[in-house]
């Protein structure tokens, strides 16, 4: 039987854990805020990267290295801890995860050089990848259908909150401490406290009769299936090769508004409202889904992706671009995917309840590692303009439609999909 309110008390889990229940508003948060460790990983370190790379030794786009390795090591490592927390449970896994990002935040903290960074920060990405691949695992365990869609709308909004502040956190650490050091130190604090939070509130959301055994073969089997259905598959591809484009301009963000437009003392505030815009379309996303539906929504804000990315491309192309087009059109573009991510996602996860651990980290796995590969090569192909990440955002947002399109069979904009049971 499909138990879907966790605050009933009837999992068998949540009785045996003997801790109180927890209700879906505090789970949404819980979810957000330990996917919002993996972007604080990311963007915080963001206003440093020019005195990381004063102080390291490192010379042009390589700076890049520290927040595309973890992105994309992150990729890799979310393939693990899906089969695992299908057997034993999302709990521990968790916990896994939440240790190996303290411990190597502050083994980054202690870094000497450029090189022994930029591995630390892939080991951090691989070794906590459970905080990003095991939150839409939970949730699924929880619902699906659209409700889902809506849960992850919001999660989202909550989530974007922490890369809209971030930022400004980490230019406020290096202000008042006067070291990037400390900006990996607020990281491991970050982690410690969700990991109490977990410990104290989560209760296990495995239900007894969907543990999968350790298994090579079935967990190979699982993770096949989960990115080979062809009704899935679309929307996997779909929303890495976008969420790529979103990548390569967190990975050149700080040059091309720092460097192309001359705004860098106002890069915070820049990124805070470009993240900001984000978070408004997932609270708006997660009212309206489940009466429209994911498909129609997210293939909508496709739609108007593709266009604001040409109309992006022409002023990039432009020879006296300002900020004043750029701003405005990366903010359109970052608020429509507010209404792509969540449903693509859950839409992409419908299918796999029974073995929602291993589906989640086998598209985590190809989200990640397709989309920060793309980002890394989208940022590194920076070239004092505007120009590579119009291009890119354009390119992959055509070929996200066309992956889609497989997916549906030609069809789009489909009807909602009820709670399952």
């Amino acid at each position: 039987m499909r138990i879907d309110q966790l605050a009933d008390g009837e999992r068998p889990q949540a009785v045996s854990a003997k801790r109180a229940v927890i209700g879906e508003r505090e789970l949404i948060w819980m979810m957000a805020l330990l996917m919002a460790c993996n972007a604080f990983g990311i963007d915080s370190i963001l206003p440093a990267l020019d005195a990381v790379a004063g102080d390291l030794g490192a010379s042009g786009n390589s700076r890049q290295f520290v927040v595309g390795a973890y992105l994309l090591a992150a990729g890799f490592g979310t393939v693990v801890p899906g089969a695992f927390a299908d057997r034993y449970g999302r709990r521990p896994v968790l916990f896994t995860a939440l240790f190996f990002y303290i411990a190597f935040s502050i083994l980054c903290a202690l870094a000497s050089s450029f090189g022994m960074l930029v591995i630390l920060r892939a080991a951090q990405g691989f070794f906590a990848a459970g905080i990003i691949a095991l939150p839409p695992a939970i949730i699924r365990d929880r619902v699906g259908g659209d409700k889902m869609a809506r849960m992850m709308s919001l999660i989202f909004v909550i989530f974007l909150m922490v890369p809209a502040i971030a930022p400004s956190i980490g230019q406020g650490v290096l202000s008042l401490l006067g070291d990037w050091r400390w900006i990996f130190v607020s990281m491991a604090i970050l982690g410690a406290v969700m990991s109490v939070w977990v410990y104290v509130r989560l209760p296990e959301t495995l239900h007894e009769d969907d543990r999968q055994a350790i298994h090579i073969p079935t967990i190979l089997r699982n993770m096949t299936s989960a990115v080979t259905l062809r009704e899935t598959i679309g929307y996997t591809l779909g929303s890495a090769l976008v969420f790529g484009g979103l990548f390569g301009f967190i990975n050149s963000s700080q040059q091309l508004i720092g460097e192309a437009f001359g705004a860098g003392d106002d890069f915070p505030m820049i990124f805070a409202i470009c993240a900001g815009c984000m978070a408004v379309a997932n609270w708006s996303n997660s009212r309206i889904v489940e009466r429209y539906g994911a498909r129609r929504v997210s293939h909508f804000a496709l739609f108007a992706f593709i266009v604001i990315a040409a109309i992006q491309l022409y002023f990039a192309n432009q020879p006296d671009e300002t900020l004043w087009t750029f701003v405005p059109l990366m903010a359109a573009n970052m608020s429509l995917l507010g209404f792509i991510g969540a449903n693509f996602g859950s839409i992409a996860l419908q299918p796999f309840r029974h073995i929602a651990g291993a589906a989640s980290s086998a598209q985590g796995f190809l989200r990640m590692t397709s989309g920060a590969a793309l980002g890394a090569f989208i940022g590194y192909a920076y070239d004092g303009t505007a120009r590579p990440l119009a291009l890119a955002l354009l390119a992959t947002a055509v070929l996200s439609l066309a992956f889609v399109l497989f997916s549906e069979k030609g069809e789009l904009f489909g009807a909602p999909v009820p709670v399952d049971d």
